[in-house]
């Protein structure tokens, strides 16, 4: 199959940041050429494209739309979809123990298949093509055939707890039963799929882990050459637990016992001693900033501007829906730019270029793929996102290398998504689901979450 994208301003990301007026063939799953050159009116534009590239199944006429690298998002629950609304104005372990962890403990194969197939379909939508996904501690393979049908890029793995009197009878197992079954999963689905899905190990935190599973997937980690993705230093009273408990704080903790690494992935990371951050810069673990449920759960500022100025992996993702309510990488984007901002009083750090590249290609680079994804370069998998700016409410200014990414970052919209190809395969056509009637998914969504109310 080839594929031009043509005539778009083609945001690269490639290491001089270059963007310009041109075009993309896309051929099977790969980037086979980028080109620049003048606008072209459409009969002009296939013109041009023939002489460029011969005859092709397909031509896009991207005029008034930017081509972006796909949005990668390095923590999301998928499982938690269907619970957007049920959890909203609560402090993290109310949540948890009162809201998520019972509703969780509710799934069913069909419910969680469904709750992962429509949380898939608004990351698609909202121009997000890999993410890092902890899903919940059984059904598993469920969540993993919506990711198959789907076509999303995925490194998930099922949740694992086996400590802490406040989780529910549904959600406790035995290490052995928790290792056991992340071992089988592993087998099925690690790089499957094309290659678009992988497993990663998720021991949910520190507060719901026994010592002996946290090393315990340590140890299967390195002898499956799989990520370890978890929660960590969140929230004051969950950090207060883990220094009861091991006299420790969190992160210093994780150090100790060998969790911390460049394939480990901490989601959130809000309240870091100068020691912790440092630990996780030396380390090069991969953080996963999550603003917009970092604000909504009132968990605080994470010192992302000090992380990133000491060398840390730092990336971006929105969580779950309940501590959300969207799967939304450009809202991500902007408060991870504004709220830092405002809380250190200083208006030139976390710029839009540099929050754009958590979403792409320092992602990538975190998560080892930056020879496959983040960029729009010949050799590439592609993962490309079209970006309308042409509604009303978009900056009517000649582009710059400033303002493109401010268009970005502080204007764009999930909203304003028109395509999106992952693998070379076309999810979304004209802001539509083609895989999935987006109506029938709602549908059964509405029907299944009735169940949980």
């Amino acid at each position: 199959m080839k594929r031009v994208l043509g005539n778009g301003l083609i945001v690269t990301m490639d290491a001089n940041r270059t963007f310009f007026r041109g075009s993309i063939l896309i051929e099977d799953d790969l980037i086979k050429a980028v080109i620049e050159h003048p606008k072209c009116n459409p009969v002009a534009l296939k013109t041009e494209m023939a002489g460029h590239f011969g005859e092709v199944d397909e031509l896009i006429d991207c005029s008034g739309m930017m081509v972006l690298p796909g949005l990668i998002q390095t923590h999301t629950h998928l499982t938690q979809t269907l619970f957007k609304g049920m959890g909203d104005d609560l402090q993290l372990m109310d949540w948890l123990q009162t809201k998520i962890w019972p509703s969780e403990a509710a799934h069913d194969e069909a419910s969680n298949y469904i709750s992962s197939m429509i949380g898939i379909g608004e990351l698609i939508r909202g121009g997000t093509t890999t993410i890092v996904n902890m899903e919940t501690v059984h059904h598993t393979n469920a969540s993993f055939e919506a990711i198959r049908e789907m076509g999303i890029r995925a490194i998930s793995g099922k949740c694992m707890m086996d400590y802490n009197e406040g989780v529910p009878k549904g959600l406790m197992e035995t290490m052995k039963d928790s290792i056991s079954e992340s071992t089988a999963l592993i087998k099925k689905w690690h790089h499957t799929n094309s290659g678009l899905i992988e497993y990663a190990l998720a021991p949910r935190f520190v507060v719901s882990c026994s010592e002996a599973l946290l090393k315990a997937c340590v140890a299967l980690s390195r002898e499956y050459d799989v990520r370890l993705h978890t929660h960590a230093s969140e929230n004051r009273g969950e950090i207060q637990i883990v220094r009861d408990r091991t006299g420790m704080e969190n992160i210093e903790y994780l150090n100790k016992i060998g969790f911390l690494g460049s394939r480990t992935i901490l989601a959130h990371c809000v309240h870091l001693s100068e020691v912790e951050m440092k630990f996780l810069a030396e380390t090069e673990t991969i953080i996963s900033h999550c603003p917009t449920s970092n604000m909504k759960l009132a968990s605080g500022f994470a010192p992302i501007q000090n992380l990133k100025e000491m060398g840390a992996k730092v990336t971006l993702g929105a969580d779950g829906s309940p501590c959300n309510n969207e799967l939304n990488m450009f809202m991500e984007m902007r408060l991870a730019a504004l709220i830092h901002k405002g809380n250190q009083l200083d208006s030139t750090i976390m710029d839009a270029k540099s929050v754009f590249e958590m979403a792409t290609i320092k992602a990538a680079e975190a998560l080892g793929k930056e020879r496959e994804i983040g960029s729009l370069e010949v050799g590439k998998k592609a993962d490309i996102v079209t970006l309308d700016v042409t509604r009303l409410e978009s900056m009517l200014v000649p582009f710059t290398e400033k303002n493109v990414y401010a268009q970005i970052v502080y204007n764009a919209s999930n909203r304003d998504v028109r395509h999106v190809f992952i693998n070379g395969d076309m999810l979304l056509r004209n802001s539509n689901l083609i895989r999935h009637s987006e109506n029938e998914m709602f549908e059964e969504a509405r029907k299944t979450i009735r169940r949980f109310v």
